[in-house]
């Protein structure tokens, strides 16, 4: 099973949209093994944006980024990278389709409601940023059987 990072954005919490957000995610039967909520300062959203470093819009990532708390979470499953980007839908709200989280709660890009890792790599880098081995859990679902085959 792979892991991937997910992370409700500010514009997410603030517009109370965590719940419907987790929602979606365990309906899907993905699992959670690591969720949390906090506030990011400029030296974590660096990290985080680091391969954005130098362009024009890294300062406004930064602090929009840290301009509230964030819901932190990984997700395991089969192919879940792949499956969480594909539920967030298009960077640009305005390409996401219907029925995905951009799709159905976002119009800008600057305020597209949440983030997901765009590859097993990232999703190792991004995870270590937020989260220690020890708040990972590693538990089996009774659901997982009715899952996957």
């Amino acid at each position: 099973m792979e892991r991937t990072y997910v992370m409700i954005k500010p514009d997410g919490v603030q517009r109370n949209l965590i719940g419907e957000i987790i929602t979606r995610f365990e309906r899907k039967g993905l699992k959670i093994v690591g969720l949390k909520m906090l506030q990011m300062d400029r030296a974590m959203a660096e990290k985080h944006y680091a391969e954005h470093t130098g362009k024009p819009f890294f300062e406004g990532l930064v602090s929009y980024i840290t301009s509230g708390p964030v819901v932190a979470m990984v997700l395991e499953g089969k192919d879940v990278v792949a499956t969480a980007r594909a539920m967030n839908g298009a960077t640009n709200p305005a390409n996401a389709g219907p029925g995905t989280i951009r799709g159905d709660y976002a119009i800008e890009v600057g305020r597209n409601v949440i983030h997901a890792s765009d590859s097993i790599d990232s999703a190792n880098r991004e995870i270590a940023i937020y989260f220690t081995e020890n708040e990972l859990c590693e538990y089996k679902k009774v659901l997982d059987d009715w899952i996957y085959e």
